[in-house]
């Protein structure tokens, strides 16, 4: 079973330290208030018996009355620390997954609906952690020790019966903690798989509605609910059955306590105050105990979300150190090959290739010979397996990435759209780029027909294929004319473009200045390169041409 508090969460939220300490200062306060308010009750409740008088009852109310507020107090004190706490470590988590996510943008491991997931519902259930788990956490370490000294002061025998069976309640929580953990990990892939199967099913829609098989899919989805449905329950299951559990084990040990203490009272071995003192903190050196492994249910479902999110932020980290990369340097390729993870085949074979800066570079090879891959290895998206990638001499790995990437403008096969403007996609590649350099810029690309001012939707919606990639070029020179940008890695730019757009495309590339490493097959492209670089299983770097 996972520990109850994930040392990950402690070294990396400092919100969770502060609150486990002042979880603690809040736990020996409640303490402090348990022991006087069964004092107060056990005194005020024998002085009545003793004296059968109801004489100073009132003062007795008044100060248990005082001691109520106090402890209502602390509830709230607790309650609102644990919501502030959580809320900063949710904020916390979800910047960095998606620091991590954005720091690794080839990493196809977590979908994005599985993404989703996680940074909404997923770390939402951290709220039942902090605001329930860990306070009561804090709780059962603090309170049951207070108790029992303060039991022993006035009955060393009840305090060492509680001391005795209060261990057995962590036992049999440990053992059902093991089945709740495993069936929460087997909800929460259900609960990603339903997200995968109705993001899939959104995705490809059209096309569905296309071949007329859009209601035929409600079958699978129901099923995936249906299985969704049954895990869910089997955790409600288990969560009542272990919270009877842990109750009849409390309240057996109580009944020990109270009967001994009973028989003792009878046999006039014990005196009625102290009796009374001694049953009315019973209960609550097991309550605090009890209640964790009721708790646990709340917070099962956010430690699981929480060990995703911090799995995918500790991922293995890509190299990155503190050089800065010298201006027009040349970029080479010494034997870089790179595999994927859990593949046999590499998906680039060894490259050796000299990158000059000014020039137009061609990559081309078979589909699936390492094009991409070399391109994401010049971005510093992927590490290379074997041999290195040098900058002016420079080993990439030395090189602070932030700035290396700065130096690079970057057009992929499908580029990225974010809801808005054309004029706002544009200048996603410059921000302070004006109206006419925006208008420059995709003029530059082919596209004289766009008006900057033209909405776009999610995922590039209302934009065809080719203005999609006009767009994108756009931004890319615009970040080499204004944001100062020194290469320009471009994935298949022409593709979906005419012969006309191609070639204004290209010469707006040469007429940058700035160095180019372009993925192409198409004749047009490689006969207006400066060299072309074979990349596949015999990759061999061309010469200038």
């Amino acid at each position: 079973m996972a520990p109850p508090i994930d040392p990950r969460l402690l070294r990396r939220g400092r919100a969770t330290r502060n609150f486990l300490v002042a979880l603690a200062v809040i736990g020996i306060g409640s303490a402090g208030l348990m022991l006087a308010q069964a004092w107060l009750l056990s005194r005020s409740i024998s002085t009545v018996f003793a004296t059968r008088s109801t004489a100073g009852v009132w003062g007795w109310a008044g100060l248990l009355l005082a001691v109520f507020t106090a402890r209502a107090i602390l509830v709230w004190l607790n309650q609102w620390l644990a919501h502030h706490s959580s809320a900063a470590v949710k904020s916390g988590l979800r910047r960095d997954v998606m620091a991590a996510r954005l720091s690794r943008p080839t990493d196809s491991s977590v979908s994005s609906a599985s993404m989703i997931n996680l940074i909404t519902k997923g770390l939402d259930d951290l709220d039942g952690y902090y605001a329930k788990y860990l306070p009561q956490l804090v709780l059962a370490v603090v309170v049951p020790s207070i108790i029992i000294v303060a039991i022993a002061t006035q009955d060393i025998t009840s305090a060492i019966i509680i001391a005795v069976t209060i261990p057995l309640i962590p036992v049999f929580m440990a053992l059902i903690g093991w089945t709740t953990e495993k069936q929460v990990k087997r909800r929460f892939a259900v609960q990603n798989r339903l997200a995968n199967h109705f993001a899939d099913l959104i995705t490809g829609l059209p096309t569905l509605q296309v071949f007329g098989r859009a209601k035929a899919q409600s079958t699978g989805l129901e099923i995936t609910e249906a299985s969704h449905r049954d895990e869910t329950m089997k955790t409600l299951r288990i969560s009542f059955l272990s919270s009877f559990a842990l109750e009849l084990l409390a309240s057996l040990s109580v009944a020990v306590v109270a009967v001994t203490v009973g028989f003792r009272v009878v046999f006039s071995e014990l005196d009625f105050t102290t009796a009374l003192f001694v049953l009315i903190l019973a209960p609550e050196a097991y309550l605090p105990v009890r209640q964790v492994g009721v708790h646990y249910h709340d917070a099962a479902d956010g430690m699981a979300a929480a060990d995703e999110a911090l799995s995918i932020i500790e991922a293995e980290e890509l190299p990155s150190g503190t050089t800065l990369p010298q201006p027009g340097a040349d970029i080479e390729f010494h034997g870089v090959s790179f595999s994927y993870p859990d593949t046999d085949r590499a998906a680039l074979p060894r490259l050796d290739a000299h990158l000059r800066s000014g020039t137009v570079s061609v990559l081309r090879g078979p589909s699936g010979g390492g094009k991409s891959t070399a391109c994401s290895l010049l971005m510093g998206f992927l590490a290379p397996g074997e041999g290195t990638i040098s900058v002016g001499g420079t080993p990439q790995a030395e090189l602070d990435q932030a700035a290396w990437r700065a130096r690079l403008a970057y057009v992929p096969q499908s580029p990225g759209m974010l809801p808005g403007s054309i004029a706002e996609n544009v200048r996603l590649g410059a921000p302070d780029a004006t109206d006419e350099q925006v208008r420059d810029a995709l003029d530059k690309c082919g596209a004289e027909q766009l008006d900057p001012a033209r909405r776009v939707g999610d995922d590039a919606e209302g934009l065809s294929a080719g203005e999609r990639r006009r767009v994108a070029l756009a931004r890319a020179l615009l970040r080499i004319d204004v944001g100062g940008a020194e290469w320009l890695v471009l994935d298949e730019p022409t593709a979906g473009l005419d012969a006309g757009t191609e070639a204004a495309v290209l010469d707006a590339v040469r007429h940058t200045g700035a160095g180019a490493v372009v993925v192409s097959h198409r004749a047009t492209v490689i006969e207006r390169a400066d060299q072309v670089i074979s990349v596949g299983a015999a990759a061999v770097a061309g010469g200038a041409k």
